[in-house]
């Protein structure tokens, strides 16, 4: 379930709760007069099934109660009452595969911005797999990977191209090319130190390396595992199951290619910098393609679900969703 908290204008109130009231899968609803002060009105709280959420939260914007109140939104972990359960019930579809648009465009936005947390997280797991690879350490790897906080933006892309939102889309492409950039050039600094310091040799970024050569060798399979990974985090970020995006970030090779890169431009081996950023390119266009996909299928099957689901509640009398 979810829990809404609305600060409604007086006149709009009855408008409000009407439409909370005809929204099949909404329960404890709940109005305090005016309870708000800024801004001025009244507070009207209800939970709503998750599968029920977008609609709701779509029509509310329809009324202008974002422009004129305000919307806020969190997840319940734990509801127990039989009246929330009889809402789940007359909600349509399951809750794991409802898709919260606002929800998820909000997330994105916050995870791409390019902030000076975001490059640093980005540099030092960088610079943390330029030790894994220069020691063909895959623990340090796999450390790196699950540090790297590359997929937000590249979660923001794919969810601006499926919104078509040109200004999440720009928001998450200089957040990602930024921040490998700057990633990179610190990292590039950081072997050089290291060099100097006598911790990094020329023979270390030339030897066979077995558990990491991969790395700086892409070949189809490294799009394929990519592709595989973006359609796994999507999915994380769309049904709230944030755990599984550990998974996702160690299972591919964007941080470790663009250490290797970084690396391999420190010792003059351009041969292994330009195959470390076809890694990197391979792997970043798999989660995008797959994301973008993912999102695209999850949209047509909800919208074909709700067309279901209207159809069956139109000749029965009962209420048809709203949205």
């Amino acid at each position: 379930m979810l829990h809404l908290r609305l600060i409604v204008p007086a006149d709009r109130t009855d408008e409000v709760v009407r439409l909370v009231e005809g929204t099949a899968g909404t329960a404890h609803l709940v109005v305090v007069p005016g309870a708000a002060r800024d801004p001025a009105g009244d507070m009207v709280l209800c939970d709503v099934a998750r599968e029920a959420g977008d609609d709701l939260i779509g029509a509310l914007r329809g009324l202008g109660i974002d422009e004129q109140g305000s919307i806020s939104l969190e997840n319940l972990d734990l509801t127990l009452s039989a009246h929330a359960d009889r809402a789940e019930q007359e909600a349509p579809g399951e809750g794991a595969d409802a898709v919260l648009w606002e929800e998820l465009t909000e997330a994105t936005h916050e995870e791409s911005t390019f902030s000076v947390t975001y490059v640093a997280f980005l540099a030092v797991a960088t610079m943390l797999a330029a030790c894994g690879v220069m020691l063909d350490n895959a623990i340090l790897i796999v450390g790196a990977m699950a540090v790297g906080p590359e997929f937000g933006p590249l979660a923001g892309i794919s969810t601006a191209l499926v919104q078509r939102a040109p200004r999440l889309a720009l928001r998450s492409l200089y957040a990602l090319i930024g921040g490998f950039a700057v990633a990179m050039v610190l990292t590039a600094g950081f072997v050089w130190l290291m060099d100097a310091l006598g911790l990094f040799t020329y023979a270390m970024i030339e030897a066979d390396r077995p558990n990491t050569s991969f790395i700086w060798k892409p070949d189809p399979l490294s799009f394929v595992v990519a592709f595989l990974a973006g359609i796994a985090g999507t999915l994380s970020l769309t049904s709230a199951k944030s755990g599984a995006l550990i998974g996702v970030a160690i299972s591919v090779t964007t941080v470790p290619a663009a250490a290797n890169a970084a690396a391999a431009f420190s010792y003059g081996d351009y041969t292994q910098m330009s195959g470390s950023v076809a890694q990197l390119l391979a792997n970043l266009g798999g989660i995008v393609v797959a994301g973008t996909l993912t999102l695209l299928v999850q949209k047509a099957l909800w919208a074909a679900h709700r067309r279901r689901a209207g159809r069956r509640a139109r000749p029965s009398g009962g209420r048809e969703p709203v949205g």
